[in-house]
């Protein structure tokens, strides 16, 4: 398999919040979750989390590097 065939296929989530809006979250990485006062506004705040949280992870794998390890990077296009 070669990167550009590679997807990443993630299932948003949207449930209507008690108080009103939306709360969402990921059904393959419920710990990525958001919320909003529309499905857009939701789906934006979770893609948000879930970049702030590969960013923490990023970094925190960082600062214990593992000797000898290398690092290769991956961009995948939304589809």
């Amino acid at each position: 398999m070669n990167l550009d065939d590679l997807r990443l296929k993630l299932t948003a989530v949207y449930e209507p919040g008690a108080e009103g809006g939306y709360t969402c979250h990921f059904e393959e990485w419920p710990e990525v979750f958001s919320e909003g006062e529309t499905v857009e506004q939701a789906r934006a705040n979770l893609l948000d989390a879930l970049t702030q949280v590969m960013e923490y992870h990023r970094e925190e794998a960082r600062k214990n590097p593992f000797p000898g390890a290398s690092r290769e990077e991956f961009q995948l296009a939304a589809s």
